[in-house]
This record gives C-alpha cells, structure tokens and sequence, in this order.
C-alpha cells in the first residue's frame, strides 16, 4: 500500500470521512477540516441540516468552532464514497441487562463496508471491548465491501479521550493513543491524527491494546468512586460526613482524590460493563469491577431511600411530601442526560407516592420526557419538605441558606447536598451530604 495516505490527505488530493456526528465525531471532524478536507456523514438528515447551518445538535461548541473548516455535511451514501480514510465514531451504549449493545457500531461498519476501496483506511473511535475491532467490526467491513483486510484495506482504533463540557482537555492537548495493522499502517495514522493532537499520540503495540487501554482508564475511576461511595454509606451510619474525612485524608500526598457521587454518564458508567463482558466470554468472573458497578449504580435509590427516611423522621406523611430536585444531567455544566442516575433518585421518591419536581438550567424538558417520561420546571415552585441538589452545576454555587428557606415549607425543610457544595454554610435547615 504505497503512496503515503496522509501525504494525499495533506495536499487535499484524499478526503477524511467523519461517520457519527455526535459530542464526539463533530470535534474530531472540524478539528481535522481546519488542516484538510473532511466529509461530516451522519445518517441523521436533521442534524446534518443544522450543522451546514453551524450549529452543534449537542451544544457543546459554538458557532465560531466551524469557521475557516474544509468540511462538507452529508446523509448520503454515495458522497461517503468519496473519502479514503474513515473514522468511526459512534456511540457504543448498553441495554437493559447492562450487555453492550453494539448495534451502532455494527451499522456504521456495515456502512462503511459500502464505501470501502482498495487503499482505503478505517480508523475506529468507539469504546469497545479488547478484540471488538477485530472480531466484530472487520468482518462486517470484508463482507461488505467484498475486500480483504491488510490487503486490500487497513484498519486502526484510536479511543476517544473527548471530555463532554471540559475546555481544558480538549482534542487538541490530550495525548491520543493510536493502533494499526501492521507497522506501516500504524504509521500512516498516527501522523494523521498528530494533525490535529497538539499533545502528541502514543503508539500502542496493537488494536487489542489500544481498546483495553480506553476501556480501563473509566474502569479504573469507577472502581475508585465505588471505594468512596461505599465509605459514605459506612460513615452515614457512623454519623462522619464523608467530605470532611476525604480533606483531613487528602492531606498526605500520595492520597487520591476522589469524591461520592452518583456516576452516570455514557463513558464510566457504561465502559466497565464491556470488559466483564468480555472477561466472561474468556471465563472469567470479574469481582472487584461488577461490586464497583454494583455499588455506584444503587447510589442514586439510595439517596432517595435516605432522604424519604428524613422526611419521615420529622414526622410528615411521606405520601403528601413535596421534594425539589435541582440538577438532571450526568454531570455539571452540560445538557447531556444520557444515563443521568439522577432518574433514580427521582424515581425511588416516586416509590413513596412523593410528588417530585425536577429542574434544571442545562437540561431539555422535551429530551427528559422522551427519555425518562418526566418533565422539567422552569421554575422552583414553594414549600417543599426537601431539596436535592443532585448537580453541581455552576448556577447553583452562588445560591445561600436563604434561597433554600425561601423556597421550604414553613422555612423548615431538608437539604440534601450530594456534592457537599454548601458545607458548613447551613445553620437551620436540616442538612445531609453523602
């Protein structure tokens, strides 16, 4: 395969094709556009729409992000056809039993497969399980395009590191690891992602490697959060709050930080689920993964459970309480509510006959519905028994004990600070962090 393909993306004699154009596909593709041609596809017309009108579908990047950007947006299978290198990435989420579904990834090869010539690279993004690249996503793209892997085509998994809502570790200053074939392969598209990767990339031995590199970098912060999760489920019980335990440990310099919380999201709350997966189908039962998921992903029942018992405790029938929870995406300061575990807060309250009123300044009612069938406020409404704040969106770091009276039954309510924001800020109100 000579004639260097990243000489020809270069001197814009090739074309590079983003293929899923989601948090993800949509940096990678400008980034990429403002050094040499890209071809945006999705296979959603409507986003396709909005963005050759420069507007990300998921609200992350600004207007300005598709300025001076050789980039054309498409839906259609025959201008894909046109580029020689592809990246993939599409989101890899789980079912209902917590097993990967593949099903995105699975198509996006299948149309990839479609496009495929001789010559031509295919770079995967997607966060897979070891062996996923070569055993699942390969075979569809030989099928397909009737070509023969190393030799007619070459093929490369280079994870997705992209923090959602994070302008500090942006694409551009985060080492990228990078895998190939063979050794030329792997050549050709690691210099073509140091196009874009100011940091640098490094160059893992083999696809294998590569994805077990990703799959691990979440595994390994969920096993963590697990570990602190658990410690305040025990200090609950020893009336220590665990926030002030985690700054007298943080002292010594070899402590690492990590904080409880409920961990949701599409990256470390699902991540770990494809390497017990796969850990199985090798026979072998994961342990200490499945008790981190075990523990993290019962956190958010918890909190609802605890602050029924409050509500209780002041002698209130728990059936005509009223309890506002502030924050429904996975994390702060984005708009993104895929698997936010706030829901399970909600719906353990629910459990009670409680009525629940959600409000959030990033999220979309309409999106919230579709998801999770429960809408949003606009506004905080009055005399509620508790209020979660379950997000710690920047919004809510300004607001004082008096805010939360203001909006209490009679004054007198219960906070319930998940991220410990207003520690030691709190006189009257009834005050539980985890």
């Amino acid at each position: 395969m000579s004639n260097s393909i990243y000489n020809k993306l270069v001197s814009k004699e090739e074309t590079l094709a983003v293929v899923g154009l989601g948090y993800v596909g949509l940096p990678i593709a400008l980034a990429f556009a403002k050094k040499i041609k890209v071809l945006g596809f999705d296979i959603n017309a409507e986003r396709v729409e909005m963005m050759k009108n420069k507007i990300d579908p998921s609200q992350e990047l600004e207007t300005s992000a598709f300025d001076n950007c050789d980039i054309d947006f498409t839906a259609s299978m025959d201008e894909l056809k046109k580029a020689t290198f592809f990246v993939v990435a599409v989101p890899t989420p789980i079912d209902e039993h917590n097993l990967p579904n593949l099903t995105p990834l699975l198509a996006a090869s299948r149309t990839v497969g479609k496009a495929l010539k001789k010559g031509d690279y295919v770079a995967f993004e997607s966060t897979v399980y070891p062996g996923c690249t070569e055993e699942d996503c390969i075979p569809i793209l030989e099928e397909v395009s009737g070509l023969k892997w190393k030799e007619d085509f070459m093929v490369g998994y280079s994870p997705e590191r992209i923090n959602p809502g994070d302008l500090v570790h942006t694409l551009q200053n985060v080492v990228k690891v990078v895998s190939g074939s063979d050794a030329e392969s792997l050549e050709e598209i690691a210099k073509t992602y140091e196009l874009v990767v100011e940091a640098g990339v490094h160059r893992a031995s083999s696809i294998k490697v590569a994805e077990a590199a990703k799959i691990i970098e979440n595994t390994q912060r969920d096993v963590n959060i697990a570990l602190i999760n658990e410690l305040s489920l025990i200090f609950n019980r020893l009336g220590i709050n665990t926030y002030e335990v985690l700054e007298a440990a943080g002292t010594k310099w070899n402590f690492l930080k990590f904080f409880p919380g409920l961990v949701g999201g599409h990256c470390i709350g699902v991540d770990p689920y494809y390497l017990t997966h796969k850990a199985q189908q090798a026979g072998y039962h994961s342990k200490v993964i499945t008790s981190g998921r075990y523990v993290n992903d019962s956190m958010g029942f918890y909190i609802g459970k605890q602050t029924a018992k409050k509500i209780i405790a002041q002698g209130k029938h728990i059936q005509d309480a009223k309890v506002l929870v502030m924050g429904a995406t996975f994390k702060e300061d984005v708009s993104d509510i895929r698997n936010s575990k706030v829901i399970d807060v909600v719906k353990e309250l629910k459990s009670f006959q409680v009525t629940v009123d959600v409000i959030d300044p990033h999220a979309s009612s309409d999106e919230m519905n579709h998801e999770y069938g429960v809408s949003l406020i606009e506004t905080a409404g009055t005399s509620y028994d508790a209020i979660i704040v379950a997000v710690n969106h920047k919004e809510y770091m300004s607001l004082d004990e008096d805010y939360f009276k203001s909006i209490s039954k009679d004054g007198k309510g219960i906070l319930v600070d998940i991220k410990g924001m207003y520690r030691g800020k709190v006189k009257d109100l009834e005050y539980w962090s985890l």
